[in-house]
């Protein structure tokens, strides 16, 4: 099999819709002091179905919210800019998450599953230790597997091989990608953030979720995706192929001061959202 460059790869990553102009939109106003819930709501109810997906999420069992959000604008001012932010984005990757992945052996829906499971996950872990910025915990997370949607799409013969190599040795996902291809999902994830433009401590949690002792620019988000993984693949969510493989990073766990226990604990917290279909239902 010809290897395929990094480069060839993201040129791939170039198929990848741009994120759509109104989440654009709505992270810069989310990002703009002088902005309000207004201005928020004028952007997206430009699109509908997107209007609909966000309002379904900010309903969702995750936010707990007492009484029913049923306005842009109600959802702003309860939820507030950040977590409308992570909420819009949510919306807008649910769909290219949602297709199936083959060479991943997931489902159609099932890599949205792991992916919001993680998200949520990270939020909670987030809290635990007194992360501050929750929603960006969520968004790493939310996005860390979407190098596989490009993978699974532009590598179907290479996917073969990796798949196979896995079956026989048992050797972790990214390992056996790595030798097979050259480069991981991870770090094809981290080109498709950088392609968004979002903020570097992202792409890099992205890139090193895996791997979160590698991480310079914030190795505590990097430590939260990763462990956020873990919990969303020990609790078998939207899990393919690379399934069982996944050794957990102690140094990752030590960074955040948690626990077998915390983790138990938080496997547990999780549980009772993830029964909650709505926290992944995106149908229209």
């Amino acid at each position: 099999m010809g290897m395929v460059s990094l480069e060839q790869l993201v040129a791939a990553v170039n198929d990848l819709p741009a994120l759509p102009h109104v989440v654009v939109k709505v992270m810069q106003l989310s990002e703009d002091p002088d902005s309000t819930a207004q201005d928020i709501n004028n952007v997206l109810t430009q699109d509908q179905s997107m209007t609909a997906r966000v309002l379904r999420l900010a309903n969702s069992a995750f936010y707990g919210f007492p009484r029913r959000i049923s306005t842009v604008t109600d959802a702003v001012v309860l939820l507030g800019f950040r977590t409308i932010r992570s909420i819009v984005l949510a919306a807008s990757v649910s769909e290219i998450l949602n297709q199936e992945v083959g060479g991943y052996a997931l489902e159609p829906g099932e890599l949205w599953r792991h992916s919001q499971s993680s998200a949520i996950a990270a939020r909670m872990i987030a809290k635990r230790v007194k992360y501050p910025a929750l929603d960006v915990a969520y968004t790493a997370a939310l996005l860390h597997d979407i190098g596989k949607v490009i993978l699974n799409n532009n590598m179907k013969e290479a996917y073969r091989e990796v798949v196979e190599k896995i079956e026989n040795t048992g050797i972790p996902f990214n390992e056996v990608e790595t030798d097979v291809m050259g480069f991981n999902h991870a770090q094809v994830g981290a080109q498709v953030a950088e392609k968004w433009n979002l903020p570097p401590e992202l792409v890099e949690a992205i890139m090193y979720h895996h791997e979160p002792e590698k991480a310079t620019i914030n190795k505590k988000l990097t430590a939260i995706v990763h462990v956020a993984d873990a919990v969303s693949v020990t609790m078998g969510i939207g899990v393919g192929i690379d399934g069982m493989l996944y050794p957990v990073s102690s140094e990752a766990m030590q960074l955040l001061g948690i626990d077998e226990i915390a983790i138990e604990s938080i496997i547990s917290e999780m549980a009772d959202v993830v029964s909650d279909q709505q926290s992944f239902s995106i149908e229209k």
